[in-house]
């Protein structure tokens, strides 16, 4: 099943999400569907509360599905190491249309659970650590123009409330 992707202003993006808890059938078909729905989004990246569900669960695929091995499920992650520096132009699903140069780590490793409940440590460089860090604040409540100057941000927040006026978001 395909979930409908929540736009900027739905108060459960800004709200810090709850730790999943149960390892159960219900999350891995959860799981299947947050794949399903980001790879119908042409994402790479999505986080439980962009489909409006307050959980702290992503799913990650940096190879927009051309790899199945490259899926990653992160339940409960958090950044234990970070290292170096990029800026990089980045979107999100859930402000489309809306890009900006967002400064991020080079290398992030990160501690999770998988679908399963068993803990992992992983370290991605790249776009994949820009993937964790950004998924990441979205299971705190945070979006990427959080990272982006005063005025490219409220740039952004003023086209948003355009375009909420007319209807269009």
């Amino acid at each position: 099943m395909i979930h409908p992707i929540v736009k900027y202003t739905d108060p459960v993006l800004d709200t810090p999400a709850k730790p999943v808890e149960q390892f159960d059938e219900e999350l891995q078909k959860l799981v299947a569907e947050m794949f399903e729905s980001m790879y119908a989004a042409q994402g790479v990246g999505l986080a439980a509360p962009q489909i409006g569900i307050s959980r702290r669960l992503a799913v990650i695929d940096v190879t927009n599905g051309k790899n199945p091995e490259a899926k990653i499920v992160c339940a409960n992650p958090e950044i234990i190491h970070i290292e170096g520096e990029q800026r990089e132009e980045e979107g999100c699903l859930s402000l489309p249309g809306f890009r900006g140069h967002v400064l991020r780590p080079q290398y992030v490793t990160i501690r999770a659970q998988d679908a399963s409940g068993k803990e992992f440590e992983m370290r991605g460089e790249g776009l994949l650590a820009r993937a964790f860090c950004h998924e990441i604040d979205h299971l705190n409540g945070l979006l990427f123009i959080s990272h982006l100057g005063l005025l490219k941000r409220d740039l952004i927040k003023r086209k948003i409330r355009k375009l909420k006026k007319a209807g269009d978001w």
